[in-house]
């Protein structure tokens, strides 16, 4: 059965199948094995988008959507710029607060990429910085949209591994500064070591005109995280006060979005959480037959077979994740990896709230390796470079976010208070 289903699953995906088809056909082939009523697909169907804590998905999709359109990126881009400008190779540094800072907005890696690359990239253009390094920066700088929180992928893990979404939201703070820390580090390097200029002086006046700009983009995650952290609102209330939020900033505050605009952002939200949904739905099929046939017993068995070593075992876990990541669209990787890992994480004695910030940072990752490297087509889009001079670019960001993300691995095992 295991033959079947994955390697059915992976034909189609060579054939070119939409992973949501290629999951339910996959299923419903193993499925059929059993003789199985057909009506059984429709009903787990149901049941798998049946979820409340699903309703944050669209909403937080939605108000990144509505940030990222209007002004919101820009006055942060200009704010980092007065803190950081002055610094050699400022600019690179400000892209990376900057991804760091929507992150906290937006919780999708292609959004935070575009927000911060759209306003950024004619000034880096301007002051000569090389174009493909800029480009790439930007892009593994956006693979962090989906790690601080909110995060999509973290609420899609947490409805599957059912475990708190607050809780992980919570743990999800230090892996994202890490995986800035780096890239700010890696940045600087190269800065200093091609002796790029400074930008303007340091100035405590610019820093409060542009703070002022900036003021309603700062307080929204403090707005909505807080609310969260507080126990004001759950994750899924707090994503519909986000969207309520981004509204008045955009149409009040800034005044950057006409109505029409904003019908268009909605139009665009909907169709891109349809695909989440469906990914969900089918998803769930997948879920059924993996546990009524035990098929995540069978590849724990093989796993430990391999090795009876815990750090051995969370290594080949680590690896299989990020090469999911490179074929595959995070939320799809997650949503088919999660429920065949938990298991053997469970037999490990692994923290789930640990496995689930490995999943998600993984995954990440796997927005800046071709050939499924969203952030880099979005980035490409943005700058007008090719995506091969960008790849070729990003190689020392990638190998710095996987030593970020070894060092998440293992660092929780040996100190497990490390996780909250």
């Amino acid at each position: 059965m295991i033959g079947l289903l994955f390697g059915s699953f992976g034909l189609l995906l060579l054939l070119g199948v939409p992973i949501a088809v290629s999951i339910g056909l996959a299923s419903y082939l193993v499925l059929s094995q059993g003789h199985l009523p057909p009506v059984l697909i429709a009903q787990r169907m149901f049941a798998g988008a049946d979820s409340f804590p699903l309703v944050a998905v669209p909403f937080f999709i939605l108000a990144g959507d509505l940030l990222a359109k209007g002004k919101v990126s820009e006055k942060l881009v200009e704010f980092g710029d007065a803190v950081l400008g002055f610094l050699r190779g400022g600019l690179w540094l400000v892209s990376v607060a900057a991804s760091m800072f929507f992150a906290a907005i937006s919780g999708s890696g292609a959004a935070t990429t575009a927000a911060v690359g759209t306003p950024l990239v004619p000034e880096l253009k301007k002051k000569e910085y090389d174009e493909a390094t800029s480009a790439a920066l930007i892009a593994a700088a956006g693979t962090i949209g989906v790690v601080i929180p909110p995060s999509v992928p973290m609420v899609l893990y947490c409805v599957i591994a059912d475990q708190s979404v607050a809780r992980l939201f919570l743990n999800g703070f230090i892996p994202g500064v890490l995986m800035g820390l780096s890239l700010i580090g890696l940045a600087l390097v190269k800065a200093y070591r091609d002796n790029y200029p400074r930008g303007a002086a340091f100035s405590l006046t610019n820093i409060w005109r542009t703070f002022k700009g900036a003021f309603w983009g700062l307080l929204t995650p403090a707005f909505i995280l807080g609310g969260i952290f507080s126990g004001y609102f759950t994750p899924s209330e707090a994503a519909v006060i986000a969207v309520d939020y981004s509204l008045f900033v955009a149409v009040f505050v800034y005044r950057d979005l006409k109505w029409k605009d904003i019908y268009h952002i909605i139009v665009n939200s909907a169709v891109t959480m349809s695909v989440v949904m469906f990914i969900i739905a089918t998803s769930s099929i997948l879920s059924w037959v993996l546990a009524n046939w035990q098929i995540p017993t069978l590849i724990a068995r093989s796993i430990l077979a391999l090795s009876q070593n815990k750090y051995v075992i969370i290594f080949f876990i680590d690896l299989i994740i990020l090469i999911a990541g490179v074929f595959m669209e995070t939320a799809s990787a997650l949503i088919i990896l999660t429920p065949v890992f938990l298991p053997l994480v469970n037999q490990l004695g692994v923290n789930l709230l640990h496995f689930g910030l490995l999943v998600v940072v993984g995954l990440a990752i796997g927005m800046i390796t071709p050939p499924v490297a969203i952030n880099l087509y979005v980035a490409s889009t943005v700058t007008g470079l090719s995506l091969e001079k960008i790849s070729q670019a990003v190689a020392p960001f990638l190998l710095g976010l996987i030593a970020v993300f070894f060092l998440l691995t293992y660092l929780p095992l040996f100190i497990p208070a490390l996780i909250l």
